[in-house]
């Protein structure tokens, strides 16, 4: 009996001190652990010195050749458009479908049709705006139609020119869409319409579609017109060497005579004579006369001088009679003819 009693007063003052110890405060006491395992363990902390090894550091350089895990990349083709002889490859490396295509239409529009346009025909709203970019290409020409798709992989992956690497911004299979993209845009572009009749495709609604559109440009275009046109500046060796800076000229062409570059130097160009071909392949002599500086300005597939890459310059048609006679003279004034 008195056993009984002596254990519920023990329950009951137990119970009474635990009720009293949860009292809702956050003690500043440290915690009691029974078990001190997990809190003293013999590892190293980031940048703790190490004695067991001769430099002293805990944190270990991987061993040489040591690749993280899904980063081996191997696969050439995939990863740069590149075969083992470091050629471009001729064909796209993975599967094309509807879905690359949308995504890279999806991708196109953000990172490309600003300097390429929307088809694709070189005139994005930075080319068209004044902005002083170097003009880029249409992919709506002979030697883009007929490039390999690892030489458009590569202009995204490494850049090409004047335009940078898109490596970091764009994923390697988005490379791939974007490629499969600018083939459709080409394709679509060289279509006829006996072609087109053989799909369910409204033309003519197409066609007014395409004729609406071109009337909203031209009257943005009329609306961006000032009430007077300024009187046009008169051509100048000073202008044509603004121009030159404006279009980042000097990135393909020197003016000091150095061999090599992309395109062939101005020094002492004006009144000399080479070997080249004209746009049919044919062999011909180029007299680089004013008449030769002016057609290799708005229409540079016209000749090709002999060592030199054709379709590498874009047209520069747009430029005003001023602005074109202005490159010519500052050509010119390189020359000790």
């Amino acid at each position: 009996m008195i056993a009984k009693r002596t254990f519920k007063m023990v329950c009951i003052g137990g119970a009474a001190l635990f009720f009293a110890s949860c009292q809702g405060k956050i003690s500043e006491k440290p915690p009691v652990h029974p078990n001190m395992n997990m809190d003293q363990q013999p590892r190293k902390e980031a940048q703790e010195v190490n004695k067991f090894f001769d430099d002293n550091r805990s944190m270990r350089t991987p061993v040489e050749g040591t690749i993280a895990r899904g980063l081996k990349k191997d696969d050439l083709a995939y990863y740069k458009g590149i075969d083992e002889n470091e050629n471009w490859i001729a064909d796209i490396p993975i599967p094309v479908t509807k879905e690359l295509l949308y995504r890279g239409q999806d991708r196109y529009d953000i990172y490309c049709s600003v300097c390429h346009g929307g088809t694709g025909n070189g005139k994005g709203i930075i080319m068209t705006g004044n902005y002083g970019y170097v003009p880029a290409p249409t992919y709506h020409q002979d030697r883009l139609r007929e490039a390999p798709d690892g030489e458009l992989y590569s202009a995204i992956y490494n850049g090409v020119r004047t335009m940078p690497s898109y490596a970091t911004q764009i994923k390697v299979e988005d490379r791939w869409a974007i490629v499969a993209y600018i083939r459709a845009l080409q394709a679509s572009q060289y279509v006829d319409e006996e072609a087109i009749k053989e799909y369910d495709v409204d033309i003519s609604a197409l066609r007014a579609e395409y004729e609406a559109e071109q009337q909203q440009l031209a009257e943005l275009e009329e609306a961006r017109k000032p009430a007077e046109a300024p009187e046009a500046p008169e051509a100048s060796i000073a202008m044509g060497e603004q121009l030159v800076g404006q279009y980042a000229c000097g990135t393909c062409h020197n003016t000091d005579g150095t061999p090599g570059g992309i395109g062939p130097t101005w020094k002492n160009l004006f009144g000399s004579t080479t070997q080249g071909v004209d746009a049919d392949g044919n062999a011909i002599t180029i007299n680089k006369d004013e008449a030769y500086i002016r057609e290799s300005i708005v229409s540079p597939g016209a000749k090709k001088t002999e060592g030199y890459e054709a379709g590498i310059m874009a047209p520069y048609d747009y430029l005003s009679d001023a602005e074109i006679e202005s490159l010519v003279l500052y050509i010119k004034s390189l020359s000790d003819n």
